[in-house]
């Protein structure tokens, strides 16, 4: 029975960390994050993204919900400008089931083979007067391929990284 309820806890653990989105940000020191308060898509960028038509429609409506939950308001005279890239890999995991010791009809198993993509997105806040990159935060994990769940998983990614800005606010 222990072994039963460690596996499942070890279960449950891999599908945990497989689901979280690692993030980490990186900005500007010399600039005062206070002074943004407006911001617009910088369309030059993002028109380059190669990700569906879909993908960027559902990470702009997840980036332009956070940014006004954190009181930035969108303009057409906007103090940042906010810019996004994204990578995928491929992830091959090969499994090899061997039972036994030895050589024999008993030793060896299935080989199972899954694969999964891992996904980055990066989001740039741009100062809008300079054209300089002030912040810039990166989302790491899991994508999803199920249609019901993209949505939720966009958001996912999009409000942990933007969860970085401005800078020191997720110090506890």
């Amino acid at each position: 029975m222990k072994i039963n309820k460690l596996l499942g806890l070890l279960t449950l653990f891999v599908l945990v960390s497989c689901a979280s989105v690692r993030v980490s940000s990186d900005y500007d020191t010399e600039k005062d994050f206070n002074n943004y308060k407006t911001f617009a898509f910088y369309k030059t960028g993002i028109d380059k993204v190669e990700i569906s038509d879909l993908d960027k429609k559902r990470i702009l409506r997840s980036i332009d919900r956070v940014m006004q939950e954190k009181g930035f308001t969108k303009s057409e005279t906007p103090d940042v400008l906010v810019n996004i890239f994204t990578k995928t890999e491929k992830q091959v995991n090969v499994h090899n089931n061997n039972w036994g010791y030895g050589w024999g009809p008993w030793y060896g198993g299935p080989t199972n083979v899954s694969t999964s993509t891992n996904g980055v997105l990066y989001i740039d806040l741009i100062n809008a007067k300079d054209k300089q990159l002030i912040w810039q935060g990166r989302g790491e994990g899991y994508l999803t391929h199920n249609i019901d769940k993209k949505d939720e998983r966009v958001h996912e990614f999009v409000s942990r990284i933007l969860s970085q800005y401005p800078p020191g606010s997720n110090k506890k």
